[in-house]
């Protein structure tokens, strides 16, 4: 038999005691402007509790648990259950974040500063993947210095170590892969346990294809508080190739990674004119950090 246990959840007290904070004021100008960012936290807290629970319930029911089971543990009955499966935003929501991502790109140096086109596009691919997981977002730019503060809760880098120290100094901590210069001069991302070198088709000098590689990964922050996702392109349309590829696989790659750090590789084919992505995929697997 199961049983539903009280949850006293620390942070729910904590929402208790900002609502009373909030009714206890006078000052109805005051007031009404904390009504309103206390609405939308409690907002933004529903709909992401909504994705736990669907995402707790699908793996109960992938794990054997029957609706009656899953029923029984919630306390409320099948039909309930049979809607609440269904209810609330997908699982891999969290691969992105709880409640607003910021996206950053980089500006490339010229007699005026501009952004690639392909990051432009990598850009707002990402933000309509975003916004498609229910989550609010918004575009940054990276200045050409490189200089990024990655300690940011929900932040996806758009950069490679060519244009970032700060990137760079990143993926030199990634213990699955490294992204490196060969002797010739081309960029690659090799394989740390394996060694195998995966360079860019564009590159090839001997049949260069319409095609690049690009880095994806989960990285801790510089302080140690979290972590950020960073996307890295041999060149700016691999990155745009990764943009393709979590908007057909994100629920795959979080399947697997979570939101844990980890990193892997994603090649994508494009067309040669109008440099639209045709095809991406993974070249490695999704290699979990801290893992032999």
């Amino acid at each position: 038999m199961y049983e539903v246990l009280p949850c006293p959840i620390p942070e729910v007290y904590a929402v208790i005691e900002e609502v009373r904070r909030v009714a206890a004021m006078q000052d109805h100008t005051l007031r009404v402007k904390a009504a309103v960012e206390l609405m939308g936290e409690l907002q933004a807290a529903v709909v992401e509790t909504s994705r736990m629970r669907k995402e707790s319930i699908a793996w109960l029911r992938d794990h054997g648990h029957s609706m009656a089971d899953v029923a029984r543990l919630m306390g409320v009955s099948r039909a309930r259950v049979a809607q609440l499966r269904d209810a609330g935003p997908p699982p891999e929501r969290a691969f992105l974040g709880t409640q607003h991502v910021q996206v950053l790109v980089p500006m490339r140096a010229g007699e005026r500063d501009f952004v690639a086109l392909e990051d432009s596009s990598t850009g707002q691919k990402l933000l309509a993947l975003t916004h498609q997981m229910q989550l609010a977002g918004d575009l940054g730019y990276i200045p050409t210095s490189g200089e990024i503060d990655l300690n940011h809760e929900e932040l996806v880098v758009v950069c490679g170590p060519k244009t970032s120290p700060v990137t760079a100094e990143a993926l030199g901590g990634d213990p699955k892969i490294s992204f490196e210069t060969l002797p010739d001069g081309r960029w690659a991302l090799t394989e740390r346990d394996s060694g195998t070198v995966h360079t860019s088709p564009s590159d090839d000098p001997s049949d260069p294809a319409p095609g690049d590689i690009a880095y994806l990964g989960r990285l801790p922050r510089p302080d140690g508080r979290g972590t950020f996702l960073l996307i890295a392109g041999v060149h700016a349309i691999g990155s745009l190739g990764v943009a393709h590829f979590l908007t057909e696989n994100m629920a795959e790659v979080y399947e697997k990674a979570g939101t844990s750090p980890f990193s892997m590789v994603v090649a994508a084919d494009f067309e040669a004119g109008s440099k639209a992505i045709t095809s991406s995929r993974a070249l490695t697997d999704v290699l979990l950090h801290g893992r032999a």
